[in-house]
């Protein structure tokens, strides 16, 4: 980055790219409530407003990170030295015509799910307990129950790079397991287009009733944390099974490091209690990874996302390697 913090708060403040904060702590925006300050916290409210913030940032050499709640998001103790771009609540917009669903990036995955609920719409039950903008889960076909948000869309609005507005297709996308082809890209999802089938209104809040009861008896709801630590794949339940049991049978549950502890109740969360830094999450990560590969030989992959103070977007194993 060529331009210092100060310089680049007074660049992005004087510019129209939405609402602007310089030193922003982001551990207020994840889930886990640990990391250090944003040099820049930008929140557009339309897709032009992020094609400036690309622009911009690419003009003065800032890193930028794109995020939208943060449920995903590990946040070093240093923050980020760049720009961190947040799709949020400014912009939200959800519409629904017959079985198409049109929503804004900053959409909350849960209030997206109850809108096609109450609209007669299926496919999206799956969706329901999981705390995120839907622009992050398009990016990482997100879901649960071994389903992914891709199977249900159409199209996908994103911004280049290089700040230009552009439509995708679902098979432009190229959605796997937790995967898509925008990973990577310099895209930002900027909205999306769903398609969904029509189902019995009853039975499809019966079903999300179901996994919002499962959820709370399953997982810690209590205390900050990202969700799902470590990445569940066919393969490992084929072979050695999810990674909670994994993590449990190790004898790991309830193990901290600082003020970060494998949750006692869910042995696949890692859960703040309090105080936690960016390092004692590291640390368990690499705590688990090395005893499971001890135990059984199995390679712990990731699903949580590492952000490094210069803007690097990894999975957390890279970082403890």
């Amino acid at each position: 980055m060529t331009t210092d913090v100060k310089t680049l708060g007074e660049l992005f403040s004087g510019s129209e790219v939405g609402q602007v904060r310089v030193n922003e702590p982001l551990s207020a925006h994840n889930t886990w409530k640990i990391g250090g300050p944003a040099a820049v916290l930008v929140e557009p409210a339309n897709a032009d407003q992020v094609g400036k913030v690309l622009t911009l940032a690419k003009a003065c050499q800032a890193p930028v990170v794109v995020i939208g709640q943060g449920s995903n998001l590990l946040f070093d103790d240093l923050g980020v030295r760049g720009v961190v771009l947040k799709i949020g609540s400014r912009m939200a917009g959800l519409n629904i015509v017959g079985e198409m669903i049109t929503a804004a990036a900053g959409v909350w995955v849960p209030q997206l799910a109850r809108r096609a609920m109450a609209a007669g719409l299926s496919g999206l039950e799956h969706c329901i307990g999981i705390p995120g903008t839907i622009g992050g889960l398009v990016m990482m076909n997100g879901g649960s129950h071994r389903h992914g948000i891709g199977e249900n869309i159409v199209r996908v609005q994103v911004v280049t790079a290089a700040g230009e507005s552009k439509e995708l297709s679902r098979d432009d996308c190229r959605f796997s397991y937790r995967h898509s082809a925008l990973q990577g890209s310099g895209c930002v999802v900027t909205g999306v287009e769903l398609l969904c089938a029509k189902g019995d209104r009853a039975q499809i809040r019966s079903a999300m009733v179901a996994d919002l009861r499962n959820r709370r008896h399953k997982f810690p709801r209590k205390l900050p944390n990202c969700g799902s630590v470590f990445l569940s794949t066919a393969e490992m339940h084929a072979t050695v099974g999810p990674p909670g049991k994994i993590i449990e049978e190790a004898g790991l549950k309830g193990v901290r490091v600082g003020q970060a502890e494998i949750s006692r109740q869910h042995a696949n969360f890692i859960v703040n209690l309090g105080q936690a830094r960016s390092a004692d999450v590291l640390a368990l990560i690499r705590q688990v990874r090395t005893l499971v590969m001890e135990r059984i030989g199995f390679d712990m992959k990731c699903e949580v996302r590492y952000v490094s103070p210069e803007g690097e977007v990894m999975p957390a194993h890279r970082v403890v390697r």
